[in-house]
C-alpha cells in the first residue's frame, strides 16, 4: 500500500503555524540559492531554485492556510487564515525583490537563456514579466507604495473571505412555511429557536431547493435578501477599499483601469476584446431572456401576484414550468442519484474516456472522517498520476460553495523526479439522512453539475505534465481554467452516460429513458435567462474594474442586473458574499463565460466523433489536460479542435444557432 503523504488527524492550530513557518524557511532558503551571486548563472540555478521555492510554498499551503476553508475546529481555521496571508504575502513579496530581480535579469544575458524553448522559453518571459507588473522599471518610492498596496490587498482578500465563511444567517418556519418541500428536506433541517421551527439557511443544500420549490413566497423573498445581503456590512469597506488599492496599482503601472492590468496575461488581452465578446453573445441571450421571463411572468399573474415576476420568483417558476411542460421533478430524479453511485459512473466514464483508474485509500487520515482519499493511476502503465480527497457534506465554518484545492502540485525536481500533485474537491451536498442516501440534484447548476464541474478541475490539475509549478496545478489563463470543467457537465446530459449509474436508491430500477429525455428538453428551459445571469456577474466585475474614476457599487450592481430582464432588488447588497471578486476573478469574472464557449467548442468534437471515445479522449488529455499551463488557452485549443475557438457551438447547443450533430 502506498503511504499517505500527510497526516490531517493531528493537526492543530500550532502545527499549522509550524507548517507555514517551515514552508517559508524552505522556500526563502531556495530562493537564496537563486539569488547568489555567480560567475555562471544557469537555468537550474536561478529559475529552477525559484520554481522549487514555489512548490514549497504550495506544499506549505496543503498543510496550512488550505486548513481555513475546511477544518472542523475554529482555532484551527484561524491558525489557517494567518498562513494564508503570510503565504499571499511572500508571493507578493519575492516579485519586489531587487536580487530576484537582478538573478532573472543576468540570467536571461546569458548564451543558456537565449537558447531556451519551449516550456523553459515561457517560464522565463513569465518570470520577466511578473517583475516588470511587480514595478522594476519604477522609481524606489514608487515601487515601495506598489509593495505596500500588493501587501494591503492581500489583507483585504483574506478577510474578505473569512467574513464570507465565518457568516451565518437563516429564517425560521414552521411546517407550513416548508410547503412544497420534501419530507427528508424537512428531516434534515436544524430545529429553530421557537418551538415547532425551522432553520433555513444559506447553505447551498439549503437555500436552492428553498428557492426552487417553497410555496410561501413571502419567505422566499426574506431567504432571497439574506442571501443577498451576505456579509454586507463586513464586506463593504473591504470591497471599496480594494477596488482603489486595485486602481492605485494600475495606475502606478501606467494601465487606465484595473482591467487592463489584469487582462494583461489573460486570454483576452485587455478588456475592449471582453466587450466585443460580449457585443456579440447579449443581442441573442437578452432576446431570450425577455421572453422566457414573460413566460414565467405569464405564471406567475395566474397565481395573482400583482407585482409581477421578481428575482425571488424565477428559480420557482422555472421548475414549476420544467414539471408542468415537461413532467420532470427534481425530487423524483434525485431518487435516481445516489452520490456514491454518481462518483462511481464519474469515475468508470473518465477511466474509459481518458485512460485512467482509481483506487480509494482506506486509511486516508483526513481533517474529518466524512473525507476520502483516492489515488489516479495510468491506466496503460499503472504509474501513480495523484491523488485527491473528496469533501461533500456541508458543516459550520467549511467553505460555503464548491471549489477544488491544491494541497500539492506536480513538477520537476532538480533530480529530474516527478512530485506526485494531492488535490481536494470541497462541496456542500446534502448528506444521508435516515434511510435515505445522499442523493445529488440534477439539471442546469444542479450538483450532479458541480460535482463532474470540479471534477474536471481535478483532472486538469492531476494530469499535468507541465514541467514547472507555474504551469501545473490548474495554471492556464485565467479566462481559460474553467473550460476544462465546463467540458465535462456535458455528460451528465447523455442518456447512455446516465445509464450506466443512475439507480433508484430503493429499488435499483434504472432511470426511465424517456424521463431523461424529459430532462433533456427541459434543459433548455430559460437557457437565456440563465446566460444572462452570467452576463450580469461579468458585466457588473467589468463595470467595477474597468472604470477609470472610483465606481459606484450599488449603480455597478444595478445597472448590470438589467440584463436579466428581472427588477433589481433593492435594499440589497450582493458584493458582500460574492467572493469570486477577492478571490481571484477580480475583472475576470467574464472568463465563466468565456470558458464554457470554449468548453462547448471543445465538446462539439466528442459530440461529431463519440462522446465515449477514449481516441478523442485521450487526444483531449495529451492537448489540453497534460499540457495545462505551458502553452496558451488558444494554442491549447487549437491543439485540439485544429482551429481557433468559435461561439457557434455555444449558440447552436441553445438554439440560437444550427444544432451540432452527434449529441447522445
Amino acid at each position: 500500500m502506498r503511504r499517505v503523504t500527510y497526516d490531517y488527524t493531528a493537526v492543530t492550530a500550532e502545527t499549522v503555524a509550524a507548517e507555514a513557518d517551515a514552508a517559508l524557511a524552505r522556500a526563502n532558503e531556495l530562493v537564496e540559492r537563486a539569488v547568489a551571486p555567480t560567475d555562471d548563472p544557469s537555468f537550474a540555478g536561478t529559475l529552477g531554485q525559484l520554481e522549487l521555492a514555489g512548490a514549497e510554498i504550495a506544499r506549505g499551503y496543503g498543510r496550512s492556510a488550505f486548513m481555513a476553508h475546511v477544518h472542523p475546529e475554529a482555532s484551527v481555521r484561524d491558525a489557517g487564515q494567518a498562513a494564508e496571508e503570510a503565504m499571499n504575502k511572500w508571493r507578493v513579496a519575492i516579485l519586489f525583490r531587487d536580487d530576484v530581480h537582478r538573478a532573472v535579469s543576468t540570467f536571461a544575458a546569458t548564451l543558456e537563456a537565449q537558447s531556451l524553448d519551449g516550456e523553459r522559453r515561457r517560464l522565463l518571459e513569465h518570470w520577466q514579466r511578473d517583475l516588470r507588473r511587480a514595478g522594476h522599471e519604477l522609481a524606489p518610492a514608487e515601487r515601495a507604495e506598489l509593495e505596500a498596496l500588493r501587501s494591503r490587498l492581500v489583507e483585504l482578500e483574506v478577510a474578505f473571505q473569512r467574513n464570507i465563511n465565518e457568516y451565518q444567517d437563516w429564517i425560521e418556519v414552521d411546517r407550513q412555511g416548508l410547503a412544497g418541500l420534501p419530507d427528508d428536506y424537512v428531516a434534515r433541517l436544524r430545529a429553530g429557536d421557537a418551538p415547532g421551527t425551522y432553520r433555513v439557511t444559506l447553505d447551498s443544500p439549503e437555500l436552492l431547493p428553498f428557492m426552487e420549490a417553497a410555496h410561501d413566497r413571502a419567505l422566499r423573498e426574506e431567504l432571497f435578501r439574506k442571501s443577498w445581503n451576505q456579509a454586507a456590512v463586513q464586506n463593504r469597506p473591504l470591497l471599496s477599499e480594494a477596488v482603489e488599492v486595485r486602481r492605485r496599482i494600475a495606475a502606478l503601472l501606467g494601465h487606465a483601469t484595473w482591467a487592463d492590468y489584469a487582462m494583461e496575461v489573460r486570454m483576452a488581452g485587455g478588456p475592449e476584446r471582453v466587450r466585443e465578446f460580449y457585443a456579440d453573445l447579449l443581442p441573442p441571450l437578452e432576446a431570450a431572456a425577455r421572453r422566457e421571463v414573460a413566460e414565467l411572468a405569464e405564471l406567475a399573474r395566474a397565481d395573482g401576484l400583482a407585482d409581477g415576476l421578481q428575482p425571488w420568483d424565477w428559480l420557482y417558476y422555472d421548475a414549476r414550468l420544467s414539471r408542468e411542460r415537461y413532467r420532470v421533478d427534481k425530487e423524483e430524479i434525485r431518487e435516481y442519484l445516489p452520490l456514491d453511485a454518481v462518483i462511481d459512473g464519474m469515475f468508470a466514464l473518465t477511466g474509459e474516456v481518458f485512460g485512467l483508474d482509481y483506487r480509494r485509500v482506506e486509511d486516508a487520515r483526513a481533517w474529518h472522517p466524512s473525507v476520502l482519499l483516492y489515488e489516479i493511476s495510468d491506466r496503460a502503465t499503472g504509474e501513480l498520476l495523484a491523488r485527491f480527497y473528496t469533501d461533500f457534506f456541508p458543516r459550520e465554518g467549511k467553505y460555503g460553495h464548491a471549489a477544488a484545492f491544491p494541497i500539492v502540485i506536480a513538477h520537476e525536481r532538480l533530480d529530474g523526479s516527478r512530485a506526485v500533485p494531492v488535490n481536494a474537491i470541497v462541496s456542500n451536498f446534502a448528506p444521508a439522512s435516515g434511510d435515505r442516501p445522499s442523493l445529488v440534484t440534477h439539471g442546469p447548476h444542479g450538483e450532479i453539475e458541480t460535482l463532474w464541474h470540479e471534477f474536471g478541475h481535478i483532472l486538469h490539475m492531476s494530469l499535468s505534465q507541465a514541467r514547472y509549478t507555474r504551469f501545473s496545478g490548474a495554471e492556464t489563463e485565467w479566462d481559460f481554467v474553467e473550460a476544462p470543467s465546463q467540458i465535462m457537465e456535458h455528460w451528465v446530459w447523455q442518456p447512455s452516460v446516465l445509464d450506466r449509474f443512475a439507480r433508484h436508491f430503493r429499488t435499483g430500477e434504472p432511470i426511465p429513458r424517456d424521463l431523461v429525455e424529459r430532462m433533456e428538453q427541459a434543459r433548455w428551459i430559460n437557457v437565456g435567462l440563465r446566460a444572462a445571469r452570467q452576463v450580469f456577474f461579468g458585466t457588473m466585475d467589468l463595470a467595477i474594474h474597468a472604470a477609470e474614476d472610483s465606481p459606484d457599487l450599488d449603480a455597478a450592481i444595478r445597472d448590470s442586473y438589467a440584463v436579466t430582464q428581472l427588477p433589481y432588488p433593492e435594499g440589497t447588497f450582493m458584493l458582500g458574499g460574492f467572493g469570486h471578486l477577492m478571490g481571484g476573478y477580480d475583472a475576470g469574472y467574464y472568463g465563466y463565460l468565456w470558458a464554457e464557449v470554449i468548453g462547448d467548442d471543445m465538446w462539439s468534437r466528442f459530440a461529431a466523433e463519440g462522446i465515449t471515445s477514449p481516441e478523442v479522449g485521450m487526444a483531449y488529455r495529451r492537448a489540453v489536460l497534460e499540457p495545462n499551463g505551458a502553452k496558451s488557452g488558444d494554442d491549447l485549443v487549437e491543439s485540439f479542435l485544429g482551429r481557433p475557438a468559435s461561439k457557434e457551438s455555444y449558440l447552436a447547443l441553445r438554439g440560437m444557432g444550427a444544432v451540432p450533430a452527434g449529441s447522445d
